[in-house]
């Protein structure tokens, strides 16, 4: 293919699912999508293979590009049908985020599917916000095989009703799920204006260039790695039921173009609800080993096809049902992202940063009435061209802040504090960027979850360069747990402190 026609099809494309995260984001009900942004958008081909994504939450889009296929092979599909799911086990990553998909047809002939993920604050769990501390996947919330969500265009009200029924505030959460279906409409009326301009057939050979042009660049992006056999090991502070230090192992086998990720001495699966299905680990191992390949490099399966992927089953990175799994998504696909980092650091000394802080620092709240969760962001690992950013959202979250007039505006929440953590990163030649500190004043009775890392363990430096400052979490000025659920009374405070990230080379 022309390699300028080439370009604009693949920014056609990415465009696409810009716009289908524009509708999701101004048509949805909810803070956590409207305001946060926790969701994403991507288009498939009719394997489920990747075709193209925005620039939305990697921890989402990788492990759908990992899962798809899987997902889309046994089901039944016709134009006028939308499949929601969420269960982790069969396509999904936790609970909470629900993934809607609709196939994409030109006559009679099927071509691809537009999806979208979604992060829903309510999915029916014992405890407000829906990150509770499980220890079965059962009590994370109600779980949603591949089921038709939508008929010959017509939504399948018993199956709505049925999930709508768990949540504590129905008429959000239909709202959430009739933006995502527009998200999914628009996207295939897009895609059908563009299959309808080139044609069925020079569509799908724009699909094969762009996945060899993704693949060539990946195999050109690899080679840059010194061949050889790298390991690191990292580990979980805790899985909030009382075990602790639970290791995360990786090593990485690189040849000419290609390497072999294989997660053998990792921790088997744990009572807590850090385990993650393989796909979400996938979702981490493809976002590292991305950001090392050429700016242009298209986000599509032919990217991957260089990476290969090895977890032993039953471990904490490949878990098994019944396994909780609700941090899984948010904190252990963060540390996924730290041991292949560390890994590629022994190869490229000059190309990777410190750690960041290492954690999502989920806080999830409300009561019968509400639900509220958010993530907050850290200090960015230094590198060495540069100090890292502070206050910011690092690797697998791209997801904004809930702003401060939000949270007043919906909840019964006073925000009293927010502010960067001064000289929390990591000192150096390049310091690490500043955590966050963040303070609630509780208005009503509320109960609270939190789900965070990187509060034993801090984020580690890089070639002589100093830790970033460990993450606090205080209730009225007494330490709190990493992982801890509890009930605030009317005035309380709330305070996180969020970890710094570490600095690259010696001071």
């Amino acid at each position: 293919m022309d390699p300028v026609e080439l370009s604009l099809f693949s920014s056609r494309m990415q465009a696409v699912c810009g716009e289908m995260g524009a509708i999701l984001k101004r048509t949805a009900f909810s803070p956590n999508i409207k305001d946060r942004l926790d969701f994403s958008c991507a288009v498939f081909d009719a394997e489920g293979q990747l075709c193209a994504q925005a620039a939305h939450i990697p921890v989402h889009l990788g492990s759908m590009a990992y899962a798809m296929a899987d997902v889309v092979e046994p089901l039944e599909w016709r134009k006028g049908t939308v499949v929601i799911l969420n269960d982790p086990f069969l396509g999904g990553t936790h609970l909470p985020d629900v993934t809607l998909i609709a196939p994409l047809f030109s006559g009679s002939y099927h071509l691809g599917f537009v999806a979208n993920r979604a992060h829903h604050a309510d999915i029916g769990a014992a405890t407000p916000g829906s990150m509770p501390l499980a220890d079965a996947l059962e009590d994370e919330g109600i779980i949603i095989p591949p089921s038709y969500l939508m008929r010959d265009g017509e939504i399948c009200e018993p199956l709505m009703v049925d999930i709508l029924r768990h949540t504590r505030n129905p008429s959000m959460g239909r709202g959430d799920l009739a933006a995502q279906v527009s998200a999914n409409l628009v996207g295939l009326k897009r895609l059908e204006e563009l299959v309808s301009r080139m044609g069925k057939d020079d569509y799908c050979r724009a699909l094969d260039a762009l996945n060899h042009y993704g693949e060539s660049l990946a195999v050109e992006g690899l080679r840059d790695i010194p061949t050889g056999t790298y390991c690191f090991h990292d580990v979980m502070d805790d899985d909030g039921q009382g075990r602790r230090d639970i290791p995360i192992r990786v090593t990485l086998t690189v040849l000419p173009g290609q390497v072999c990720v294989d997660f053998g001495g990792t921790a088997e699966q744990v009572r807590g609800n850090i385990n993650c299905p393989l796909s979400v680990a996938a979702a981490g191992v493809y976002y590292a080993f991305h950001c090392l390949m050429p700016m242009h490099t298209p986000a599509c399966a032919g990217s991957f096809r260089p990476i290969t992927l090895k977890a032993p089953k039953g471990c904490l990175l490949n878990a098994q049902r019944p396994a909780a799994v609700a941090a899984g998504n948010v904190e252990t696909s963060t540390r996924v992202v730290d041991v292949i980092l560390g890994a590629l650091s022994q190869a490229l000394p000059k190309r990777i940063p410190a750690a960041s802080h290492g954690t999502m620092n989920n806080i999830a709240m409300g009561s019968e009435h509400w639900d509220y969760y958010e993530t907050l962001g850290g200090g960015m690992g230094a590198g060495r061209d540069g100090g890292g950013l502070g206050g910011v959202q690092t690797h697998m979250t791209n997801t904004r802040n809930t702003p401060v007039e939000v949270v007043e505006m919906y909840y019964p929440l006073r925000i009293r504090r927010y502010a960067l953590r001064d000289h929390s990163g990591g000192v150096g030649w390049r310091a690490g960027g500043d955590g966050l500190e963040r303070e609630y004043e509780f208005l009503a009775e509320t109960t609270v979850t939190l789900l965070t890392e990187r509060r034993r363990h801090a984020p580690w430096g890089l070639n002589g360069g100093g830790d970033g400052q460990r993450g606090v979490n205080l209730l009225n000025d007494h330490p709190l747990a990493g992982k801890v659920s509890f009930s605030a009374r009317c005035g309380d405070r709330l305070t996180i402190k969020t970890p710094g990230g570490g600095g690259w080379g010696p001071r």
